[in-house]
């Protein structure tokens, strides 16, 4: 993982395995990176905590942006929605090109709670975007692996 202003490692990292057993025998190992003692913990997907799915937030992850859309469009179509605090299309470190994904932050959580009531797509710029209120709950992490020495080799 990356800090996403500087780029830099942030000295820890996620990996999935297809066959959750795996996690077992990885977390009773030692692990050595670079040379250097890797701490590993096992993560819990937030579909297993009581509520995870319930929880309120004013971010929304969307999906399926098309290259072309500027910030202010993406930013001027939510605003539709609710008040924007923070907006942000993700791009390519490498040539600054559009991933095809993004965030938007609203002032109020009512405002996510009132765009996700009118279902999860929407038409935008000659696509269906969708979006979700759930970030990187849709993705089952299975565990971390964290530098406790080194935050440079990640």
């Amino acid at each position: 993982m990356r800090d996403r202003k500087t780029g830099k490692p942030r000295g820890f990292g996620f990996i999935t395995y297809a066959d959750p057993s795996v996690v077992d025998r990885v977390i009773e190992d030692d692990h050595v990176f670079s040379g250097k003692q890797v701490e590993i913990k096992r993560t819990i997907p937030r579909e297993a905590i009581p509520g995870a799915r319930d929880f309120k937030t004013r971010k929304i992850f969307v999906g399926g942006i098309p290259t072309s859309v500027t910030e202010d469009e993406f930013r001027d179509f939510f605003a539709t929605f609710g008040d924007i605090k923070e907006h942000q299309i993700m791009r390519d470190h490498s040539n600054n090109r559009s991933r095809g994904f993004g965030f938007i932050t609203f002032h109020s959580e009512q405002a996510v709670d009132d765009l996700l009531a009118q279902g999860n797509r929407v038409d935008f710029a000659g696509a269906q975007v969708s979006y979700d209120n759930r970030k990187e709950s849709t993705i089952y992490k299975n565990f971390i692996i964290k530098s406790s020495k080194r935050p440079d080799i990640f």
